[in-house]
């Protein structure tokens, strides 16, 4: 009988972490972890699309920490096609705010977020002064408006991708979106 409570206590304390702030998402069922992100300041200079909102899942919820950056860049995506592929979401990331020099590993894959179409690609991430990383970018536009996400985990963003893409198409993400971006999120 102990054993069997052992076996359930670290679903009783990844369960206990989760609040019921509405920043918590739900996991695929082949986890027992419970992802919960918390607020965290911006850490990067303002540039000319200013600060933006970052969020961090610590390994304990997440399995790895994940750390999401996300911000809005108004009128910045091709109004037609949207992201449709590599080259304009290579064109809108913010691998730059990680490193000077990065490049897409393989190709992008679709992503949906609410009402918004996207896509998603791994980078690598370097510069003269810190070692090779890697890092995810996922964008998702809204007619002529681009909401720009940049993941980090260690050790694989890969892995902290369908994390964040869950994350981010929760209802708190979504009505910032809508917020930012002046949409009615049709």
């Amino acid at each position: 009988m102990i054993g069997a409570g052992l076996r359930l206590l670290p679903v009783l304390i990844a369960l206990a972490l989760v609040s019921g702030d509405g920043l918590a998402s739900n996991v695929s069922p082949s986890r027992t972890l419970q992802p919960h992100w918390s607020e965290v300041k911006w850490p990067f200079p303002i540039d000319q699309w200013g600060t933006g909102r970052a969020f961090r899942c610590g390994a304990e919820a997440c399995g790895e920490t994940v750390v999401l950056y996300l911000r809005p860049k108004i009128g910045f995506c091709n109004c037609r096609k949207g992201v449709y592929d590599d080259a304009e979401l290579d064109r809108v990331d913010d691998m730059a705010l990680l490193g000077p020099e990065f490049s897409g590993i393989g190709e992008s894959q679709v992503v949906s977020v609410g009402w918004m179409k996207g896509r998603s690609r791994i980078f690598t991430v370097s510069g003269p002064y810190q070692p090779p990383s890697a890092a995810a970018a996922i964008a998702f536009n809204d007619k002529c408006d681009v909401v720009v996400a940049t993941v980090t985990a260690e050790p694989d963003p890969a892995a902290g991708v369908p994390q964040a893409l869950q994350f981010l198409n929760t209802d708190l993400v979504l009505r910032w979106a809508r917020a930012e971006l002046g949409s009615d999120g049709s």
